[in-house]
């Protein structure tokens, strides 16, 4: 306990703003507020800079495009696709998500290796699979797919030990509030769900 509140201590103010807008994203998410975007966004924008600062290239590139498609993401929710809610949307089937992990995979793993053999970034491989599959992950969010939310279990979980073994014990923790939210998002999809029962469920 000491030592998690040492290095709690050490936490940087911009890390700290970065943590608490990451959370308000994941709540507003959760009620499908389009203004998850903008929080998104802004946080992003802070850990781009903390990720490349700490040699976590792909981190840093990962915050990068999540800025795009939070842009992406709020013009769907209000124009495209996402205006309709989470129990309207027609998700994709299991084989298709079969594929998609394969392809992912594959993706994942040419970036690693490109990356352990042309730079000096560390825990290659934990941070290009993260990286594609966070990618991946959010696209189908900017769907109001459900699937989404069964990637970020993966992908969290996973994240609370990079994070934590670079130095970001808040945002490890920040993580480890995420794997809570996302409980509580596919709480929250579901009861919409069972209140329209002639929507289709996602993947």
């Amino acid at each position: 306990m000491t030592w998690l509140l040492e290095q709690l201590a050490l936490t940087s103010p911009l890390e700290g703003v970065a943590v608490l807008l990451a959370l308000v994203y994941m709540l507003l998410a959760a009620y499908q507020s389009q203004w998850c975007w903008l929080a998104a966004a802004i946080s992003c924008s802070i850990y781009a800079e903390l990720m490349w600062n700490a040699s976590l290239y792909m981190e840093s590139a990962l915050q990068l495009a999540y800025i795009l498609l939070a842009g992406y993401g709020w013009w769907q929710w209000q124009y495209g696709s996402g205006q309709r809610a989470a129990a309207q949307q027609q998700g994709f089937s299991w084989r298709w998500h079969g594929l998609m992990l394969v392809l992912m995979s594959s993706i994942s793993t040419i970036v690693a290796l490109a990356l352990a053999r042309y730079t000096n970034a560390e825990a290659v491989w934990l941070d290009s699979f993260t990286t594609i599959f966070s990618l991946f992950a959010t696209w189908l969010l900017t769907r109001k797919l459900f699937s989404t939310w069964l990637y970020w279990l993966a992908i969290d979980s996973v994240y609370v030990y990079l994070y934590a073994s670079k130095g970001f014990v808040a945002t490890s923790g920040l993580y480890l509030g995420y794997l809570i939210l996302v409980l509580y998002a596919m709480r929250q999809w579901q009861r919409q769900q069972r209140s329209e029962p002639t929507c289709c469920n996602s993947g």
